[in-house]
This record gives C-alpha cells, sequence and structure tokens, in this order.
C-alpha cells in the first residue's frame, strides 16, 4: 500500500524545462501493486501564452479500498516567462479515512515565499530540519511534472531525459535525476499511441524526512524505477505516461488509461 502512493506521488516528480505552444492535456491514471488495481486519478494541464495550470486528483479503489478509504488533489499555477514555467502557488489536500491535510506553497522566482500545512504536524525530533536554504531555487511537485525539450532536434534523443530537479513539496526537500534507458511504445485505452521516452529515476531526500523510515530508505536505494515520457500535442513538453516501482511486494505501477492532448489554436492578442 505504502509502495502505491509512492507511485501517485512520483508522477509528479519530473523537472520542468519550459513551454512553447499553447496546448490541453486531459489525463485518466490507474495504479496497480503486483497486477491488482489499488488506485484511479486524473490529470489536467494547460499551457498558454504567458500563464499555465495544472491539477490532478485521484483516491484508493479495487481492493485496497476495501481496506482503506483515501483520496488527494493537488494543483498549480504560474507563468510563462521567455518560454520557462515560473511556478507561483501550488496546493494539494488529502484524505485518509477520518484524517485530512492541507498543504499550501507560494513562490517567487523558483524560491518559496511561505508554506503551510494543517493541521500542523507534530515535531519530530528525528526528522532532518527544512533550512531557508533548502526553500530557495526549488520547483513545486505539479509544475515539476513538465519536461520541455529545447532546441528543434529530436523530442525523443536520450538527452531528454539527464539531468536532476530539486523539488520541495511542503514538508520534504528532495533531488530528482533522470537518466536514458530505452524507448519504448506505449498505448492508452483512449487517446495516445506512440513511442515513449524511458528514463531511470533516482530520488535523494535532502532534508524535512525520518531517516529511519522504511520507504524513505527504500527509494533512496532504489535503481530499477523507470518513468515513460510522452508529448503533449503541439509541443515539445514530455509528461509521465507511466511510472514503475519495482517493490518486495510485487511491481507498484501508474499508468495512463486514456491520454488525450491538443494544440490550441493561437490567437494574436489585439490593443
Amino acid at each position: 500500500m505504502v509502495a502505491a502512493g509512492s507511485v501517485l506521488c512520483l508522477l509528479v516528480l519530473v523537472p520542468p524545462r519550459a513551454a512553447q505552444a499553447q496546448a490541453r492535456l486531459d489525463a485518466q491514471y490507474e495504479a496497480s501493486l503486483a497486477g491488482i488495481p489499488v488506485g484511479k486519478g486524473t490529470w489536467a494541464v494547460e499551457i498558454g501564452d504567458d500563464q499555465y495550470g495544472a491539477s490532478a486528483q485521484g483516491g484508493t479503489a479495487g481492493l485496497l479500498k476495501s481496506f482503506s478509504q483515501g483520496s488527494g488533489s493537488g494543483a498549480a499555477q504560474g507563468r510563462v516567462v521567455n518560454g520557462a514555467l515560473v511556478g507561483q502557488s501550488y496546493q494539494a489536500s488529502t484524505t485518509a479515512g477520518k484524517k485530512s491535510e492541507q498543504i499550501h506553497i507560494n513562490l517567487l522566482n523558483g524560491n518559496v515565499k511561505d508554506f503551510g500545512i494543517e493541521p500542523e504536524p507534530p515535531v519530530d525530533p528525528n526528522r532532518i530540519p527544512v533550512t531557508d536554504a533548502h526553500k530557495r531555487g526549488v520547483l513545486d511537485p505539479m509544475t515539476a511534472s513538465l519536461v520541455r525539450v529545447p532546441g528543434n532536434g529530436e523530442l525523443f534523443a536520450p538527452e531528454s531525459c539527464r539531468g536532476a530537479a530539486p523539488v520541495f513539496d511542503g514538508r520534504m526537500r528532495y533531488e530528482l535525476k533522470l537518466d536514458y534507458k530505452r524507448m519504448e511504445n506505449v498505448k492508452a485505452d483512449k487517446g495516445y499511441r506512440g513511442p515513449a521516452l524511458v528514463c531511470a529515476v533516482y530520488f535523494t531526500p535532502i532534508a524535512g524526512y525520518i531517516p529511519d523510515r522504511p520507504v524513505i530508505k527504500y527509494l533512496a536505494q532504489a535503481r530499477n524505477m523507470e518513468i515513460f515520457l510522452v508529448p503533449i500535442a503541439g509541443t515539445r513538453v514530455l509528461v509521465p505516461f507511466k511510472m514503475v516501482i519495482p517493490t518486495p511486494l510485487g511491481t507498484a505501477m501508474l499508468e495512463a488509461t486514456s491520454f488525450v492532448t491538443q494544440a490550441t489554436p493561437h490567437v494574436a492578442k489585439t490593443q
């Protein structure tokens, strides 16, 4: 169950570059553990000339829903500045049983202006503290779900999935590194079918975490996590289509069942 939750979280842990054209994505995903459905979710992205927005929501399903009711949502907004996505705000909400939590982050030029968690979590002396330095030059998780391939070259080149990203999710600061592995063909039940860039994902916790937590140890040591990236139509922006994390309980997977993208016709601004 923890592994499946990690898959849902890692959907948004990909370093962004920049946006190009006006476009929209509407996608639906299913999460499974050892082939057993455990969750469903939706994801929407809109990229405009000078603004962008993204939102996601999901919940437990199948066998997992029989044991525990859970749901969550997240959203981010920002500006498009010289082609780059610059996050301004991020919100996330989760509910498990009778417990709920809300997180908000406001940013300015990659630096956290303010953030909060409600209800405020208890202080744990074993948690590595997040300092002011950890909140500078970071990405919110939702903005971090978009990867732009710069230039005019091959969209699926190995260089498109190399690099690292500093992410702050309101609780934890971590680094995500991608590295090229291979190409594969993917097919959604509705929408996209075609090539996908398969990247290895390496997770390094920096602050805001408890070192003895088994899931943190596992993710930090994992060397076989993969993410499959495909394009938003009409752009050079790649987004996650599929995520795979082998675990001791079986393979945890998040995969798009519907992946519909379209370029929005550009309308010139008038006085």
